[in-house]
């Protein structure tokens, strides 16, 4: 199909950017092809050393002769095996720098757009893209390219031995081309299907695992395994169509590529005996041929390879179009903790109605504002809104009068504390998973974190203590253990914005009395909380209350006064229903 303009045009900005990164490798490009086309050359010393062996030496009986053209194929074979060997590494490092050119741009891509759009193919399978070009430049594929243009110059060579053998040639290259757009047609649906078919399936079995606690409790690993089996299953099946395809395909090219040497052998026979060829020429056609042939044969049996490589490059220009980089920013200095959120809408991809509509309100230094609802009412979309992880469609944010826009990510990041409602722990340390995997982490503000989330006396039961190797699944801690520590990191580095949502889900007591502590402690040093809960025991230290439903703002004010707002209103909703329940 056709990409429309505007299609084109999207993808315009990522194509620019991958282009930029690969015109860095250009001179190792070119020195590349420069050492192609002495390889190239030199092929044609074993066509010609046959030749002068059949036509001279053995015409002459020439000891001397024999001795000093052996010598001279020596050193041009290995001349040859020096610059391929050459050649090769020059590919290679092309790959290796576009991967390390991009890594970082791939990751960070990747990155935003599944905190936007979970569970995206794009951001799923974008290491995966990049690599596949990193084993383009590295595999067999890419110096058969290199070669394919000197197919013509070869066939055109054999012209000069005989015409008849020059058709012959020209005859057979076409056929093998032939061959060659048949396996492009036929077989890349089937390839770019079954590399589809095999992501689908890993992420099926890693979401699986990651719920494997849940799994073996419900008795579910048999189902769990089924549903599994169908997805691996249709990868297993297109995975063994293309396989068989590409085979077939392969072995088709060799069976012709042998048949050809072995007919213009033939013919030159014929030829020989007819007194218009020699014998030498005979055989040096016979060898040229097979190496005018032997490009596209390796290109043919390396297709896959080529295609996944084409099929990550369009799925990464899609990526980098889609999630631009993010642009240099003048560093700003640490923020007061006032928030203003300005009629604030946000829109997630594959919804048909915006999560949150023209959401207002103002926080100052030192006050908490706890965020209520029934569930779908957007809180948790909001919060995230809050901290940067999604950008609102209208409307906006401003931290200390500064749009959060304004603030470099990573930057803004270390000035506010989030808690998510589902916590996850990463393959870290304690340490490293509390101080946000910092390599060098500051372990007084570590130590003094984990206090405040009361996890100190927790964290030092552990095996290993802070140094206790952590994972996404952290099966070796509770449901409280890992939101404590979650806390911790929240708290760690002072922020000025703490974004807490559903704190105290899996605290006990002890831990709901050291939450509120560590509110005030924020509050006191003129930060500002937010605090999204369904329980009121989260929201015992907020000053304002923010009431969200279906989107948009319902109350906002002084916690007790909507509070008292909020029963006044469900009395008279009740008096209105009256005895019978009926309005």
């Amino acid at each position: 199909m056709t990409a429309t303009p505007e299609a084109r045009r999207q993808t315009e900005a990522g194509r620019a950017e991958l282009g930029r990164i690969q015109k860095a490798s250009r001179g190792i490009l070119v020195a590349a092809i420069l050492f192609s086309i002495f390889v190239n050359l030199l092929m044609l010393t074993g066509p010609l050393y046959m030749l002068q062996i059949y036509d001279r030496v053995l015409g002459s009986q020439s000891e001397a002769t024999l001795v000093a053209l052996s010598a001279i194929v020596i050193v041009l074979f290995l001349a040859m095996g020096f610059l391929d060997h050459a050649r090769s590494r020059l590919l290679s490092r092309i790959g290796a720098r576009l991967q390390a050119g991009l890594d970082r741009r791939v990751f960070e891509a990747a990155l935003t757009r599944s905190s936007v759009m979970p569970g995206d193919m794009l951001a799923a399978s974008a290491q995966r893209d990049l690599e596949s070009m990193q084993r383009f430049w590295a595999s067999p594929v890419a110096t058969a390219l290199m070669d394919l243009p000197w197919t013509p110059i070869f066939v055109a060579a054999i012209f000069i031995f005989h015409p008849v053998l020059g058709w012959f040639a020209v005859a057979s290259a076409v056929v093998l081309i032939v061959v060659a757009l048949a396996n492009q047609a036929l077989g890349k649906g089937l390839i770019l299907k079954s590399n589809s078919a095999t992501i689908a399936a890993e992420r099926q079995a890693d979401r699986l695992k990651g719920e494997a606690e849940v799994l073996r409790a419900l008795g579910m690993t048999q189902a769990a395994f089924r549903r599994w089996s169908v997805a691996r299953g249709e990868a297993l099946e297109t995975s063994l169509s293309s396989a068989d395809l590409g085979g077939a395909f392969s072995t088709t090219t060799r069976t012709l590529r042998l048949f050809v040497q072995s007919a213009i052998l033939g013919i030159g026979a014929w030829l020989v005996l007819q007194g218009e060829l020699t014998p030498g020429a005979m055989i040096a056609g016979s060898i040229i041929m097979g190496r005018a042939l032997a490009p596209i044969e390796q290109a043919i049996g390396q297709w896959a390879v080529l295609t996944r490589a084409r099929e990550g490059k369009a799925n990464l220009v899609q990526l980098l179009s889609l999630q631009p980089p993010e642009p240099p920013r003048t560093p700003l200095p640490r923020p007061r903790a006032m928030i203003e959120v300005e009629n604030v809408s946000v829109v997630l991809q594959g919804l048909p109605a915006p999560v949150l509509r023209g959401v207002s309100f103002r926080l100052e230094p030192g006050q908490a504002l706890g965020i209520i609802g029934p569930s779908g009412a957007g809180k948790s979309t909001l919060g995230r809104a809050l901290v940067g992880a999604i950008r609102p469609a209208a409307g906006r944010i401003r931290l200390d009068g500064a749009e959060l826009t304004q603030y470099d990510p990573d930057r803004l990041g270390s000035q506010v504390g989030y808690l998510p409602q589902s916590v996850t722990l990463f393959d870290a340390s304690v340490t490293e998973n509390i101080a946000r995997l910092s390599t060098e982490p500051d372990a007084e503000k570590v130590v003094a974190a984990a206090r405040a989330a009361a996890a100190h006396d927790m964290i030092l039961h552990l095996a290993q203590g802070y140094d206790t190797r952590l994972g996404p699944g952290s099966g070796q801690l509770s449901g409280g253990q890992v939101q404590r520590i979650g806390l911790a990191r929240a708290l760690y580095g002072d922020p000025v914005l703490l974004v807490l949502d559903e704190p105290n889900s899996n605290l006990d007591n002890d831990g709901s009395v050291a939450l509120n502590s560590a509110i005030r402690k924020v509050k006191a040093d003129g930060g500002s909380v937010i605090v999204i809960a369904h329980r009121p025991a989260a929201i015992q230290e907020c000053d304002l209350l923010l009431v969200l439903e279906e989107g948009q703002r319902r109350a906002f004010g002084p916690r007790d006064e909507v509070l008292r707002g909020m029963v006044k209103n469900a009395t008279e909703i009740v008096r209105a229903k009256g005895p019978g329940g009926v309005s």
